[in-house]
């Protein structure tokens, strides 16, 4: 696997904003290398710009920045820079509930009733497994979003899941990605260790990772380096920062960059938060009630490729589109952040199949 990392790197090393890199290596076709310029050229100069990063062994084997974080203040992205991550904040959230249940103060058979006790009477059969796995029935919340709303919290989420008197189907029978179990799984967290979800993921997870600059933001928040959203229209990019449900944050209301990502991806390869048999559960497809495998563990999907056990999320919101792979054997992560909806996880999809990686990953 070194040497698919040094493949990676000499190919994204192509252009602007590099932050550092290996030297380069004679596995890299020229053509490859001019396929990656082009993939990232829409992110340079003076639009919505994208951090990316190499991680292997716990290092930043590869950083490269381009673009602005704020087109009006004409702020350049750097590795500092703080995006918002969408569905990549999931994975903080189940470490959040896991760091609980190393704790004993919950269990991943804990009925979600049992700590919420106003969560619809529909749910009562719903488990804490159920929530991290995406197994639990619960229709999306969005869909119960009246129009009036404005500036919606995880607790408005319980409220709205009260508009329906039903479940898509049975807790463990199937799996339907959603947000609703995790915008519920922040209000169990809440509850169960009695300070703010915020409060809990900076106390537990960011400072003791050393990862300074990220939060989970609500109105009022005081951040640095932010990035603002944009959207693409005909005439250029316009503002497309917030939403009703951005301040809904176990489902992807965290802020964070490369830079602090190089520590969270660092803890999850060591160990750092929880012992190796529950962060690797956590790395493990769940099964159904009737045996069948599905492809999402807790906050993470799971898949399997040459290079060996493939952890991914995407991150789309508005504003943002992001996407992390992951391969935790060989420990290497490569990351990419953009503060423009939709095509990080198309840019990863190419870069991971070059023809260069491909033979690298044999």
């Amino acid at each position: 696997m070194r040497i698919v990392v040094v493949a990676v790197v000499v190919l994204l090393a192509v252009g602007s904003g590099v932050v550092s890199a290996h030297s380069a290596s004679k596995l890299v076709s020229a053509a490859d290398a001019q396929t990656v310029d082009g993939l990232l050229a829409r992110y340079n100069g003076s639009v919505p710009g994208a951090a990316i990063a190499v991680i292997h062994n716990g290092r930043l084997a590869f950083g490269r920045t381009s673009g602005l974080a704020n087109l009006e203040t004409n702020t350049r992205v750097t590795e500092r820079t703080n995006f918002r991550l969408a569905s990549l904040t999931k994975a903080f959230t189940a470490m959040a509930v896991m760091l609980l249940i190393r704790d004993r103060r919950l269990t991943l058979d804990t009925r979600v009733v049992e700590i919420i006790p106003d969560f619809p009477a529909y749910g009562r059969e719903i488990r804490i497994r159920h929530l991290l796995t995406h197994t639990s029935g619960l229709q999306a919340y969005e869909d119960f979003v009246p129009k009036s709303a404005s500036h919606l919290n995880d607790g408005d989420v319980i409220k709205l899941l009260k508009r329906t008197d039903r479940l898509l189907f049975r807790p463990g029978t199937a799996f339907r990605y959603g947000d609703s179990g995790y915008a519920v799984l922040a209000i169990v967290v809440e509850t169960v260790s009695g300070r703010p979800f915020a409060a809990f993921l900076h106390d537990r997870i960011f400072a003791p990772l050393g990862m300074r600059s990220t939060i989970a933001w609500t109105p009022g928040s005081t951040m640095r380096h932010r990035a603002l959203g944009y959207a693409a229209t005909s005439s250029g990019f316009r503002p497309a920062d917030q939403s009703v449900t951005s301040t809904v944050l176990g489902d992807g209301g965290i802020y964070s960059s490369v830079r602090d990502l190089v520590a969270w991806d660092r803890a999850l390869d060591n160990q750092k938060l929880v012992d190796a048999r529950l962060q690797q559960l956590a790395w493990t497809p769940a099964l159904l009630d009737d045996g069948t495998k599905t492809h999402y563990g807790f906050g993470w999907f799971i898949e399997r490729d040459p290079r060996g056990t493939r952890l991914y999320h995407r991150g789309d919101t508005t504003g943002f589109s992001h996407f992390i792979v992951k391969y935790p054997e060989q420990k290497t992560t490569l990351i990419i952040l953009t503060n423009r909806q939709g095509g990080a996880d198309d840019i990863a999809a190419k870069i991971l199949t070059l023809p260069s990686l491909r033979v690298a990953a044999r």
